[in-house]
């Protein structure tokens, strides 16, 4: 009863992950419409950083953009950081990581509170921001293929 007692009294080891793992985002992507195309840019790991940008074009103007950074803290913790134009820059911690699917979370951001990348069977690469919105579940998908970095 009492290695009992002291196995529960350790606390769970929180899930370390690594930067490379996440190697898999790294290169360009993209998607379009009749007037609207979308764009992701993502550095390889190195330096305990993976830099990226993205931008939505509209009949022909940027309408949206963001730069974006996913880097790891001296404690080995993984973070998100958004900076959208317009907007306050966001961070949201790597909170699974499973194969080719991370799952980035902020409870505190108004929305999204969840980041997901997700690399789908064909090679093509799904983004999807969720949480609660006025008090309702909400989901946005952006799905990506991989192009040609010009």
């Amino acid at each position: 009863m009492l290695v009992l007692l002291v196995v529960s009294a350790v606390p769970a080891q929180e899930q370390r992950y690594s930067l490379d793992s996440l190697s898999w985002i790294a290169g360009c992507w993209a998607r379009g419409g009749e007037n609207r195309a979308y764009e992701e840019q993502w550095m390889k790991p190195a330096g305990k950083t993976m830099l990226g940008m993205s931008r939505s074009v509209s009949n022909g103007k940027t309408v949206e953009y963001e730069f974006l950074k996913v880097h790891e803290e001296e404690n080995g913790e993984i973070f998100y950081t958004a900076n959208p134009s317009g907007q306050e820059q966001a961070s949201f911690k790597l909170v699974k990581l499973e194969g080719d699917i991370a799952v980035f979370e902020n409870p505190e951001h108004d929305f999204p509170q969840r980041i997901i990348y997700m690399l789908e069977a064909d090679g093509s690469l799904k983004a999807r921001i969720e949480g609660k919105s006025k008090g309702k579940e909400r989901g946005v998908d952006f799905p990506m293929k991989k192009t040609k970095c010009e």
